[in-house]
């Protein structure tokens, strides 16, 4: 066996033990789908309503790394058909006996086995910068999606931000380490034993590109995250989540600026055009929403 597949073996399987390992732990593993009211919940709800453009209870969806089954759990409290599938599914099994999901399946984003066009949208929340080789895994939900796949994953800010970019360019001229010091997470890795890939809005620009897709979207979401106690604190405390709120919208404005990336980007990359309701509906929630122009070659 390759060195290359024996590391995504391997990563693969430490994501299906550290699943194993929340169930054996003593902790109650559903814990986030029982325990809500507190800042973290809200933080989660916050990505999920970016979904509302797409919602309709005529659709099927699958969500793609979706662990406890969090992602599922909330489309289908909004009346929305969905598939739970996770590298591992001894939890999504547990929130399916529970009644917090209705289908879950153990699947391998590189090697979904489900036909074509199986479902209408694929979600990816948070699961992207898990996978060993994304890309496989993109093109994996875009082919059983017949209308959208949906990624809501922190973005990479060097290739958001001009000046970082021209900085980065500027160190690698005398040394490429420079770079760490002055940017500490440059190489991230998870305990669970992932490199962290961020994805930027270019990326999926040129994979919509390659495969002659006719659009793309984009909303960048400010987030806050604290190891605080006070974020599962129920009801949470007044001026702690005024202070988190605060700090979200100052990061708003200064990524509307242009100043600085949002922490998370949602992207979507279409199969088909969607309806001019759904376009409307996307720039009134926020979204970037760009057509891209035709291979006049192929």
């Amino acid at each position: 066996m390759s060195i290359h597949h024996s590391f995504t073996d391997r990563s693969y399987q430490l994501h299906e033990a550290h699943l194993q390992n929340q169930e054996q732990s003593g902790k109650d593993p559903l814990e986030r789908l029982k325990v809500r009211g507190h800042i973290h919940h809200w933080r989660h709800v916050r990505m999920y309503e970016s979904l509302r453009p797409f919602l309709s209870n005529t659709e099927k969806w699958i969500t793609v790394g979706d662990g406890i089954g969090t992602d599922a759990c909330w489309l289908t409290e909004q009346g929305i058909d969905v598939m739970a599938t996770d590298i591992g599914d001894t939890i999504l099994q547990l929130a399916h006996t529970q009644g917090y999901i209705k289908q879950f399946n153990k699947q391998n984003a590189e090697n979904i086995e489900y036909s074509d066009n199986t479902f209408d949208y694929a979600l990816c929340k948070e699961a992207y910068h898990h996978f060993p080789r994304p890309y496989l895994a993109v093109y994996e939900m875009l082919r059983i999606s017949s209308k959208a796949v949906i990624f809501i994953e922190p973005q990479d800010p060097i290739l958001k931000v001009p000046y970082l970019m021209h900085l980065k360019n500027i160190l690698y001229l005398f040394n490429p380490t420079l770079l760490r010091k002055l940017w500490k997470n440059q190489y991230s890795f998870e305990e669970v034993g992932n490199y962290v890939y961020k994805v930027s809005e270019r990326e999926i620009e040129k994979i919509a590109m390659g495969m002659g897709l006719p659009a793309i979207a984009f909303l960048g979401i400010n987030d806050y995250f604290s190891t605080s106690p006070k974020m599962n604190q129920i009801p949470p405390d007044p001026s702690f989540w005024a202070s988190v709120k605060r700090k979200i919208r100052f990061r708003d404005i200064l990524g509307n600026m242009g100043i600085i990336p949002h922490r998370l980007l949602c992207c979507v990359i279409f199969k088909c055009t969607p309806s001019e309701d759904t376009i409307q509906s996307l720039r009134a929630a926020g979204y970037s929403y760009i057509e891209l122009p035709p291979n006049p070659y192929a």
